[in-house]
């Protein structure tokens, strides 16, 4: 990839600077505080791992929108792509009268999904969205209501998906009535609860069999490494057994892979790291460069079960935002970008994975390819330390670094960076991201 602006930090002004500060005195007088914003830097332009703010400096992006510019920002290619599909067709409905990229799409995601049977897809505007629809098609397709997700996951922001996502606070505090047949089970946290997989996933369904009984569950919603939980990885074999579970009991596995998915964990799909294929995949963020694409693929027979018109939406598979999706597919294969995101895990553990040793607050990093957690706890415990985590995220932004924060308590360092990322920049934010740790 051809850059358009150096990938180094450089820093002109202070953080924020004075245009970015003048600009969010006009963001509070006309726009919701509810829409909340990690750090007041506004940007202007960016290409690959870097980000340019309107004052002019260039800073390490190391949260990809939550997940999204995973082939890196404003690729060339991309947008070439949309600028061309804009010219020709910007909408039609698919329902309406189709049109090829569509299908394109869905064709691709049918040979990179896990598994060997024949797949159909719907595609939507958004993770939540996505997440959604899969819950409908697999209440459809079973005849069954209750939905199971598990502990620490995030699924959405919607009413049903906001229902499905574990913390209160800040997502659902005030937001409710919800909808019911909606279950939280325990998930495999091996930091935190010392179990096996085949341990963890005993205590997981013991607790469907006790609480809500396997006969009324229609899906099984897991994250096969979760994002806003705090990148918890369920320990090996744990996924195995529920996917088994799942089988004997007629219950839909569903793998959300909205922020681990295309490529970004070192290959296609994170769930394919445990061994397991899942009936339905539900597909956003980094599928097409930026632009607004999700996707539910999965069993033909499940897919199917819905009656025409039962599925669908607007802008769902929107032509421009297909032919991006098209052109990210290319650039991954033509590039090698799985292979990249394994480099970029190898750099990111050479160069922080002894920070447990090093730095008493941290206690564990933890991660795949391009999607890591550095867990900050109270020196000497597991008790979590939000306060470290906001620090660490004070002195990162003023200094040109932006990474994510993340976990149920506020207390994991979370790290999504592009694909595409150097070492050398690796390298940078590391220290920056080190004076951090060495000042608490």
């Amino acid at each position: 990839m051809a850059f358009s602006v150096p990938q180094e930090r450089k820093l002109v002004t202070e953080l924020p600077g004075p245009q970015s500060r003048a600009l969010q005195e006009r963001r509070v007088a006309s726009v919701s505080r509810g829409a909340g914003t990690l750090a007041n830097i506004y940007m202007d332009h960016g290409s690959g791992a870097i980000l340019v703010d309107v004052d002019g400096n260039q800073l390490i992006d190391l949260g990809c929108g939550i997940g999204v510019t995973t082939i890196g920002h404003a690729h060339p290619e991309v947008a070439e792509a949309v600028a061309e599909q804009a010219a020709k067709l910007t909408h039609t409905l698919f329902t309406v009268t189709p049109y090829e990229n569509y299908v394109r799409v869905a064709e691709k995601l049918a040979q990179i999904t896990p598994g060997d049977f024949e797949k159909h897809t719907i595609l939507v505007n958004s993770g939540a969205e996505a997440v959604e629809n899969a819950v409908k098609i697999a209440r459809r397709f079973t005849g069954r209501r209750a939905i199971v997700s598990l502990d620490h996951a995030f699924h959405g922001r919607t009413n049903l998906t906001m229902a499905m996502t574990y913390r209160p606070w800040p997502e659902r505090a005030g937001m409710g009535p919800f909808p019911g047949e909606l279950y939280s089970v325990p998930v495999s946290y091996p930091f935190r609860d010392g179990l096996t997989g085949e341990e963890a996933a005993a205590r997981t369904i013991d607790y469907i069999e006790t609480h809500i009984g396997a006969s009324e569950v229609a899906a099984f919603f897991a994250e096969p490494i979760q994002g806003d939980g705090g990148i918890v990885i369920p320990a090996p074999g744990y996924f195995a057994a529920i996917k088994r579970f799942c089988e004997e009991n007629g219950i839909v596995f569903v793998a959300d892979e909205i922020q681990a998915g295309i490529a970004r964990t070192g290959a296609w799909y994170s769930i394919e790291h445990h061994g397991v294929v899942p009936d339905l995949v539900t597909t956003a963020k980094g599928i097409a460069g930026g632009l607004p694409l999700a996707a539910v693929t999965g069993r033909a027979d499940i897919m199917d079960a819905v009656q025409p018109g039962g599925i669908g939406g607007t802008f769902g598979g929107n032509p421009v935002s297909t032919a991006a999706a098209l052109k990210v597919f290319e650039i991954i294969e033509r590039d090698g970008l799985i292979a990249e995101a394994q480099r970029v895990e190898r750099s990111i553990r050479a160069r922080i994975g002894d920070w447990p040793e090093r730095f008493d607050v941290v206690g564990e990093v933890r991660g795949k390819g391009a999607m890591f957690g550095i867990e900050l706890v109270e020196p000497g415990t597991t008790k979590p330390n939000a306060p470290a985590l906001a620090s660490v995220l004070r002195h990162a932004t003023a200094n040109g670094v932006i990474p994510l924060d993340a976990g149920s308590w506020d207390s994991v360092l979370r790290l999504l960076p592009s694909v595409v990322i150097s070492d050398e920049l690796i390298d940078d934010a590391a220290g920056v991201l080190e004076e951090a740790l060495a000042a608490l």
